[in-house]
C-alpha cells in the first residue's frame, strides 16, 4: 500500500511493530511460505515490483497427493500453461517490498514501533517504541490500517458504535516444519508442486523453496478425545512424535532428520476466520487486509486478497476524499471478503479428506471437459478464484455452488467420465450460467 501511494507522490508514514527483517531473523518457525497467484501477480504488476519478485518464485502448476504407503499422484491445478501458482519465502517478499517502499522519496519507514491505542475522534496514535520503550502520542490525518487478525484499530472503530466483530478460531492449528536439501543442494521431492498428505481429520503440506528445502506444515486438531495421540495436546516428547510421523507420515519423516527437535521448539499457530461490520469510522481510518478480514490459509489467497484490496484502495483514492474512498472500500470489498473467507474454510475439507476419494477426482476431470467445452460459462471455481483476477470473489463463489450442483447431477450414478451426459450438461450450463463478461 506504501508502494503504491509513494509512487503517486502520497507522503507515507509506515509504521510497523516488528524489527526491521532485512537485520534482524524471524523467529523459529513463524515464515510459512505464501502462495502467489494471478490476483497478488496483478497487484505485484500494478505496484511496479514484479519483475523483482520474479527470481523468488518456484511455480507449482499442481497438487502432488502422498499416500500412507509412500505413492503419490499429481494433478493439476488448470489445464492452461499460465494457471500456475507459485510457491515464495514470506521474509523474502517482505524484504523486497521493504527496499522498493524505502527507495521511494514520499516513504517514511518506522520499525520496532507498536500502536497500543488509537483516538479516533482527536486523531492520535499512542505508539511504543519496543527498543527504547518509550511513548508518544502522534496525530494523523488519515490511517490504513495493516495491523493484522488482532487489531488495535479494529478495536477503535467497534467501540462505542453499532459495530460488531467474530472471531472463529479453528480447532485445529498448525506447525511450521522443514524439510532440508540434499547435500548438493536439490530437493528431495518434485520442485514443481504443492505436496499434501491428506489424512481426513488433519494433513501435511509442504511446499518448495528456491534453496532446495521445503517449508513443512501440519495441520493437526488441539484435542483428540477418541485418539489423544494424534492431536497437538498428545504430542509432548520425541517418541511420541516420531510414532505419529511413522504411522502417518513415513516417506516425510525420513526426509526431515530434525522432525522431533523443530516440533518441540516451534510454536503451534492458531487460525481464525475474523469478520467486523465497520471496516472504518467514516472519517479518517480504514481497516485493510487481515485486520479486517483475515482467513484461514487453505485457498492460499491471505496475501492474494490483501494486495487486491490495496490496488483498489488506490483507484478509489485516486477519484475520491479519503473519507468517501474508505466508505466506497467497504461497500466493494466486504462481499469478496467474507465470500474468500467462506472458500478458505470448505477448501480445508478438500485438502485433507475430499481429494482422496474417487467422486472427487472424477468430478475435477469432469470440470476440465466442461471448461473446454464452454470456456465463457463453465470455469472451475478454483481457477476463477486463483487465475481469474477480474472475476470478484463473490461471483466466483456465487458461480461456484451452481457448478457444484451441476456437477453433482451429472455424476450422481456414475464411475467414468466417458459415462456423462454431453449433451444434457450443456443444457444445463446454458440454462444456468450466464457467459462471463
Amino acid at each position: 500500500m506504501a508502494i503504491l501511494l509513494g509512487k503517486r507522490g502520497v507522503p507515507v508514514r509506515l509504521i510497523e511493530r516488528r524489527p526491521d527483517l532485512r537485520k534482524h531473523s524471524l523467529p523459529a518457525g513463524r515464515s510459512i511460505n505464501l502462495a502467489l497467484a494471478d490476483r497478488g501477480i496483478h497487484a505485484l504488476k500494478q505496484a511496479g515490483v514484479f519483475e523483482a519478485v520474479e527470481p523468488l518464485l518456484t511455480a507449482m502448476p499442481g497438487r502432488c497427493l502422498h499416500d500412507v504407503n509412500g505413492g503419490t499422484q499429481f494433478f493439476r491445478y488448470g489445464q492452461r500453461e499460465h494457471e500456475v501458482i507459485y510457491s515464495i519465502s514470506r521474509p523474502g517478499l517482505n524484504q523486497l517490498l521493504l527496499n522498493h517502499a524505502e527507495q521511494l522519496p514520499a516513504v517514511e519507514i518506522q520499525f520496532s514501533t507498536a500502536c497500543n491505542h488509537v483516538d479516533l475522534k482527536q486523531r492520535q496514535l499512542t505508539l511504543q517504541n519496543s527498543e527504547t520503550s518509550q511513548t508518544s502520542v502522534e496525530g494523523y490525518s488519515t490511517l490504513i490500517a495493516a495491523d493484522g487478525s488482532a487489531s488495535v484499530v479494529r478495536q477503535a472503530i467497534s467501540d462505542g458504535r453499532q459495530s460488531h466483530t467474530s472471531i472463529d478460531f479453528l480447532p485445529h492449528g498448525y506447525k511450521e516444519l522443514s524439510l532440508p536439501a540434499t547435500p548438493s543442494g536439490q530437493h528431495q521431492l518434485e520442485p514443481h508442486a504443492l505436496h499434501i498428505w491428506p489424512r481426513g481429520g488433519f494433513m501435511l503440506i509442504a511446499l518448495p523453496n528456491v534453496d532446495g528445502s521445503f517449508t513443512v506444515t501440519l495441520f493437526l486438531p488441539y484435542e483428540n478425545t477418541e485418539n489423544p495421540a494424534e492431536c497437538f495436546n498428545g504430542l509432548h516428547d520425541q517418541n511420541v512424535i516420531q510414532a505419529f510421523f511413522k504411522k502417518h507420515f513415513p516417506d516425510a519423516l525420513s526426509l526431515m532428520p530434525d522432525l522431533a527437535e523443530e516440533f518441540l521448539t516451534h510454536p503451534t499457530g492458531r487460525m481464525s476466520t475474523v469478520r467486523c461490520s465497520r471496516w472504518t469510522d467514516g472519517q479518517s481510518a480504514l481497516l485493510i487486509g487481515d485486520a479486517a478480514h483475515a482467513i484461514v490459509p487453505f485457498h492460499g489467497q491471505g496475501m492474494n486478497c490483501a494486495f487486491e484490496d490495496c490496488v483498489e484502495l488506490d483507484a478509489l483514492m485516486q477519484q475520491y476524499t479519503p473519507a468517501s474512498a474508505f466508505t466506497r472500500f467497504e461497500k466493494l470489498r466486504k462481499p469478496n471478503a467474507n465470500a474468500i473467507a467462506d472458500m478458505a474454510l470448505e477448501n480445508y475439507l478438500e485438502m485433507r479428506d475430499s481429494v482422496r476419494h474417487p467422486r472427487f477426482l472424477l468430478q475435477k476431470e469432469l470440470s476440465f471437459k466442461l471448461e473446454q467445452a464452454h470456456p465463457q460459462r463453465f470455469i472451475p471455481r478454483y481457477s476463477m478464484v486463483m487465475f481469474h483476477h477480474e472475476i470478484p470473489y463473490v461471483m466466483a463463489y456465487q458461480r461456484g455452488k451452481i457448478q457444484t450442483e451441476i456437477l453433482d447431477d451429472l455424476t450422481a450414478d456414475i464411475h467414468h467420465l466417458d459415462q456423462v451426459n454431453m449433451s444434457r450438461a450443456t443444457a444445463m450450463i446454458n440454462s444456468k450460467l450466464d457467459p462471463v463478461r
